[in-house]
């Protein structure tokens, strides 16, 4: 059976001058967890690799490029499933943490628990030797002048999405 595999970038509308930048990076996403599955990979392997992708592009709102919380920093949510066995793991609010895709596939296979959240997971990711940046290297020019408008008073975040 030949492998198959499916990226998508996210659910938000994409404008025209981020168009480009975001196909080539779901293809980039897509061509790396391909040939993860090329080379005998698991499926789970592929979808880590081509999640990762897409953390480290900054036109996704994953790792680099994620929407900043209220105080401007960056605070992210992932989730992994192995669909074999239905296990899964899961993170959320992580600061400091390039790929939490990494992360929350450590909680799946290293403990009982489905979900580690803020300080438990940083503590998690601490004794995993999951290395942290510094949340700065996170945030992008696009998601600080997000920010920034969504802070304006009477702002509007889904009218500035359009």
């Amino acid at each position: 059976m030949r492998p198959v595999i499916v990226v998508h970038g996210g659910a938000g509308r994409i404008f025209k001058e981020r168009e480009e930048g975001c196909r080539a990076g779901v293809v980039r996403a897509a061509l790396q967890g391909y040939g993860v599955l090329k080379q005998g990979g698991s499926a789970l392997d592929a979808v880590e690799e081509a999640v990762r992708s897409m953390e480290d592009d900054p036109h996704f709102n994953a790792g680099c490029g994620s929407v900043l919380n209220e105080e401007g920093e960056v605070e992210m949510d992932a989730i992994i499933m192995d669909g074999k066995n239905l296990a899964s793991g899961a993170v959320s609010a992580v600061k400091c943490i390039a790929n939490p895709i990494k992360l929350a596939r450590l909680v799946m296979e290293k403990t009982k628990h489905m979900l580690l959240t803020d300080h438990g997971a940083q503590l998690f990711a601490q004794a995993m030797g999951v290395p942290e940046i510094p949340g700065e290297k996170l945030i992008t020019e696009r998601s600080r002048e997000r920010w920034k408008k969504n802070l304006e008073p009477d702002s509007n975040p889904v009218e500035f999405q359009k």
